[in-house]
């Protein structure tokens, strides 16, 4: 994939990477929209149209008065990203472009009259999703976490304090671990099940990690990539797969007892999270899960796919789809200050070397998270 990715300015001119960026410091209680300094001094990436990524230079941002200015430490980057740079937007190119960026960590650098939840100084990671049909932060609207300040609307929701012995890099993981926290939660998952994730990505290795701390046992991964099964298996997982070179549903039957099905018997897994993006991973489910096994999808799954409803209905299987994390970031905070989730962290890159970036997430399958440390003397 050819992306194009280099310093933009407002004027069409590329810029060079090495631009310094100003931060003007704004007093916590003063609150002047009108005496904020404008300058196109910051930097941001965003997606202009399909395979077409630039990191362009803008203004400073404008806050109101239940707004809060956070100075950003770092981001992560994921497949998500990727699609949107591939497709040129969430869905196909849009009318403006696209700011990108949704995992985020940071210091707050002001907060508006109005705002009482956060203060200048707290150490803070981003909720980037809500209520809202799409979300604002890095995934459809204006405001994308790939920049050193960021203004952040409705802080006293979207805002969490992160505790002083999390360092920010690690603290920009919150998102995608509340994305597989909430994975795991439709997948009801009860207590001495066996549970099977399906990729270990960031998201799987999320949810992995979810599962551990919550005392489950039985937890089986599987992915392609060495690497990430031994993310998986220090994170505590029972066991971890290759699927091209094991019958995982015998593998499966070993660790986790069968049980019987007219067809003859079926591994007794209770609950499978499919986090891999391979539709296979759907039909295979489907075809060799236990009678009234569950099936949480999280994984994106852009084409159709022909399931047997018939087998669904004889074995009363749950197929249930899962989005972001609601009502879950405060709680993958708590996760992240009571287990060292850092080893997850693969790769870490500074702004200027966004492209590399890009090269790692979309070309390796030997990574975990991908950082962009946007000021990493924060961490």
């Amino acid at each position: 994939m050819f992306i194009r990715c280099h310093v933009h300015h407002r004027s069409d001119h590329c810029c060079r990477w090495w631009l310094p960026c100003r931060l003007v410091r704004r007093s916590q209680t003063t609150f002047n929209p009108d005496a904020l300094t404008r300058s196109l001094t910051l930097l941001q990436v965003r997606v202009h149209g399909p395979a077409d990524v630039r990191v362009d230079q803008i203004a400073e941002p404008e806050p109101g008065p239940a707004d809060a200015l956070v100075r950003v430490a770092a981001c992560g980057i994921c497949g998500s990203d990727l699609s949107y740079i591939k497709m040129g937007g969430v869905a196909g190119p849009g009318p403006e472009p696209l700011c990108l960026g949704h995992e985020i960590s940071g210091t707050v650098d002001w907060v508006g009259p109005e705002v009482s939840s956060v203060h200048v100084g707290d150490r803070v990671v981003v909720q980037a999703g809500s209520s809202e049909p799409i979300s604002k932060y890095g995934s459809g609207g204006p405001f994308g976490g790939l920049t050193p300040l960021l203004c952040v609307t409705e802080p006293d929701q979207r805002l969490h304090i992160v505790p002083d012995h999390v360092a920010l890099d690690v603290a920009a993981f919150a998102e995608p671990l509340a994305v597989g926290m909430h994975a795991v939660d439709q997948a009801e998952v009860q207590p001495g099940e066996g549970v099977v994730v399906f990729g270990c990505g960031p998201i799987g290795l999320g949810a992995v990690a979810t599962l551990v701390d919550r005392g489950h046992e039985r937890v089986v991964a599987v992915d392609l990539s060495a690497t990430r099964r031994d993310l998986a298996l220090g994170l505590g997982a029972q066991a971890a797969f290759d699927p091209t070179t094991t019958d995982i549903w015998d593998e499966l039957k070993s660790l986790h007892g069968t049980k019987p099905f007219m067809f003859g018997p079926t591994a007794g897994t209770a609950a499978f999270i499919e986090a891999s993006g391979a539709d296979q991973v759907i039909l295979d489910v489907i075809d060799n899960a236990a009678v009234g096994a569950r099936l949480s999808v999280v994984a994106l799954h852009y084409r159709p796919i022909k399931v047997s409803f018939l087998t669904l209905l004889m074995k009363e299987l749950t197929l249930r789809g899962s989005i972001e994390y609601p009502a879950r970031f405060e709680n993958s905070v708590d996760l992240l200050a009571r287990r060292d989730l850092s080893a997850l962290i693969t790769h870490r890159f500074g702004l200027e070397q966004f492209d590399e970036a890009l090269a790692v997430l979309d070309g390796s399958k030997d990574c975990g998270k991908v950082l962009i440390g946007v000021d990493a003397t924060q961490w």
